[in-house]
């Protein structure tokens, strides 16, 4: 007569060559002669966990719970909570796994995780660090414990986790780039910037034009920094709009060293840089066959600073407004909107929500900026987002910029005629820095490398005023400063 090891034997073995259905079908089994084993419930479990049917995989491992609550099973529970998203589960179970398996790495970890997730970044700081004391080696809680260094501003604890990290994975790359975020972020830019190179958009930008240049593009003709003084380079475009606002204020300093600059920013940003020069002796608008084209070297824009070599507070300089608007298009645009005696304040609530939806500031946050005396809105909010000016036109006078912005030479030449811009990181508020006109950019409390650590000035524009959220969420708390501040510069 079969025993019970036997059936279990067999559902094994056909479980782990992925026959699902009579590994079950054993398990089954194995239950009708010994109903009270926890082991076949929690393979059951993990069973139909694979199979992706998690609250049956739940209720599977909180019977083998019921009968032996040994550690083994809590790790199976943890990951089903996991695989549902289900973190509070977890953080629940908190005080009993440290009173009854203080010294498991992996639940000491899923804690930490399911804190991360609930963004309680200090709770999870600790456990990352209780588990790292049990397990030293392990990549992934360095890694996780480093990106919550950076969101709580502890830049230097950020730098020595990524550097084990480092240690742990020499060749990775992504390491190297998540380094050089954390160094640029306490603005150690001298080792920050040569790690920087490793970032992927890099690579997805020099793949594109050796595939549209493959002779003049190939990568044995990518500017490494040597002399080029009587040569040609090919500069284009990485990243968002805001990045190559922002980096372009190298150009004019690429210039002194090379004989031409061509130039091939996005298409939104030429008639900027036309309107712009920098040093660029030629813009690409388009495409452009090999044949007409000739340069000999080439780089991504957003590795100038480390190619030019630039050192400490050198990476921030350019001129004051190094950035201007197409005089007669502003004229137009203050004829059409600007023409009154009010202080006029543009705002913008949403960027591009692919990469990063916390930066997206509801609208109503702006609303008790709204009621304040002797100033004029306007929404420089264009295309995603832009819906949700319906919400504030119901309750104020708000004038519809962004629906007339098909450029930025058309968002420079509206800009140039305000007092002020108050928006989230976005794109907007590279130009009005670049541009120096006065703007109160609002942060999240995650804030992006580039603005370090200490926010009470912004390093690479003068007119920017930073506010960033005090508490994960809080957009009322930051607004409210926001406003004693518009009141105070209004007296």
């Amino acid at each position: 007569m079969p025993k019970v090891e036997d059936f279990i034997n067999i559902g094994f073995d056909k479980h782990q060559k992925g026959n699902f259905e009579d590994a079950e079908m054993a398990y089954q089994e194995a239950l009708k002669i010994d109903c009270e084993n926890p082991e076949i419930y929690n393979l059951l479990g993990v069973l139909k966990l694979q199979q992706n049917e998690v609250d049956t995989a739940i209720e599977w491992i909180e019977k083998a719970i019921k009968i032996n609550p040994c550690e083994y099973f809590y790790e199976t529970l943890f990951q089903a909570y996991i695989r549902q998203s289900n973190f509070s589960a977890i953080t629940g179970l908190e005080s009993f796994i440290l009173k009854t398996f203080p010294k498991n790495f992996s639940l000491l970890f899923n804690l930490a995780l399911a804190f991360k997730n609930l963004k309680q970044n200090k709770k999870a700081i600790s456990f990352y660090d209780k588990a790292l004391k049990i397990d030293p080696t392990s990549y992934q809680a360095w890694f996780n414990i480093a990106h919550l260094y950076s969101i709580e501003n502890q830049g230097k604890n950020a730098v020595s986790a990524l550097k084990i990290c480092k240690k742990l994975k020499p060749e990775d790359r992504e390491t190297d780039y998540f380094l050089s975020i954390a160094l640029m972020r306490t603005k150690d830019y001298d080792k920050g910037l040569k790690f920087f190179e490793a970032r992927l958009c890099k690579e997805t930008a020099i793949a594109l034009q050796n595939k549209t240049y493959p002779n003049l593009a190939a990568m044995d003709k990518l500017w490494k920094g040597e002399n080029i003084k009587n040569k040609t380079i090919f500069v284009y475009y990485e990243a968002g709009f805001g990045d190559v606002i922002m980096f372009s204020r190298y150009l004019p300093l690429l210039k002194k060293k090379c004989k031409k600059i061509i130039f091939y920013p996005q298409k939104q940003l030429v008639p900027l840089f036309q309107e712009n020069p920098l040093g660029i002796d030629e813009i690409v608008e388009g495409f452009i066959p090999e044949q007409m084209m000739n340069f000999d070297t080439h780089t991504p824009l957003l590795s100038l600073p480390y190619l030019l070599g630039l050192k400490g507070k050198n990476v921030f300089e350019s001129s004051e407004g190094y950035l201007k608007a197409n005089k007669k298009l502003a004229e137009e645009y203050k004829e059409r909107f600007f023409n009154n005696e009010d202080f006029k304040i543009g705002i913008k609530w949403q960027g591009n929500t692919y990469y990063d939806k916390d930066r997206v500031i509801p609208t109503e946050a702006f609303f008790p900026l709204l009621e304040t005396e002797g100033t004029k809105f306007y929404s420089f909010q264009t295309f995603e987002g832009s819906e949700a000016l319906e919400t504030i036109s119901k309750k104020y006078d708000i004038t519809d910029i962004g629906s007339t912005l098909l450029d930025f030479g058309q968002t420079a030449a509206a800009l140039a005629n305000l007092d002020l811009v108050i928006c989230n990181d976005t794109s907007l508020a590279h130009l009005a820095g670049a541009m120096g006109i006065p703007c109160l950019m609002i942060l999240p409390y995650e804030v992006n490398w580039r603005w370090h650590e200490d926010l009470s000035k912004c390093d690479w524009y003068n007119s920017v005023k930073i506010f960033r959220q005090k508490s994960i969420g809080n957009w009322d708390g930051v607004f409210e400063e926001v406003k004693n501040f518009l009141i105070s510069s209004l007296k």
